[in-house]
């Protein structure tokens, strides 16, 4: 989905708007909430992925 993640900082938690894609082809938007932990374990995560597409980018060349 195409929405700003949001941190709510009385909570000491993030809300990401996502669209679960099921199997059968059904879809449900819904907010996934993570707390500061995970937030910092998912950055970490995607920067990882996001190199290794890089990578892969250029070894295809």
């Amino acid at each position: 989905m195409r929405r700003d993640a949001i941190y709510d900082h009385r909570a000491q938690q993030a809300a990401l708007p996502v669209t679960v894609h099921y199997e059968d082809g059904g879809t449900c938007k819904t907010v996934l909430v993570l707390t500061p932990a995970q937030v910092e374990l998912y950055s970490i995560q995607f920067t990882q992925l996001i190199a290794a597409r890089e990578s892969a980018r250029e070894y295809a060349r």
